[in-house]
C-alpha cells in the first residue's frame, strides 16, 4: 500500500463556539483551548486547506472559521496508507477532544 494520504488539523476561530452544533458536540471543551477541525486527504494538507477556504468540497466550519493548519499536531504522522489515515483521523480527533480541545471531525 502506498503512503500518500494525510491527516490534518485546522485551527478554527473561537467564534465557532457560537455555533450551536459545534458547541453541543463538545461538552467537555475547556475554555481557552483551541477549536479545531480534523480531516484526512489524498492531497497535500496545504492544498486541502486552500480548497476548504475557496469553498471546494469544503467543510462549512473550516471555510468560515479556519485560521491555519496546526502542523505541529500532525506533520510527524504523514504520509500514510488510506486505511491508516481513516483510523488516525478519528483517533486524533478523540485524543484532542479528551485534552479539552473543541473538535469537529467529519
Amino acid at each position: 500500500m502506498r503512503a500518500r494520504h494525510h491527516v490534518y488539523v485546522v485551527e478554527l476561530s473561537q467564534d465557532v463556539l457560537y455555533e450551536h452544533k459545534f458547541k453541543k458536540s463538545n461538552p467537555g471543551y475547556v475554555t481557552g483551548f483551541p477549536c479545531v477541525y480534523v480531516g484526512m486527504t489524498g492531497l497535500d494538507p496545504d492544498q486541502r486547506f486552500d480548497n476548504h477556504k475557496a469553498g471546494i468540497r469544503s467543510n462549512a466550519y473550516v471555510q468560515k472559521f479556519g485560521l491555519r493548519l496546526m502542523t505541529e499536531l500532525f506533520e510527524k504522522l504523514n504520509p500514510m496508507p488510506y486505511g491508516d489515515a481513516q483510523y488516525m483521523e478519528v483517533d486524533l480527533a478523540i485524543r484532542l477532544r479528551e485534552k479539552g480541545y473543541g473538535v469537529w471531525q467529519a
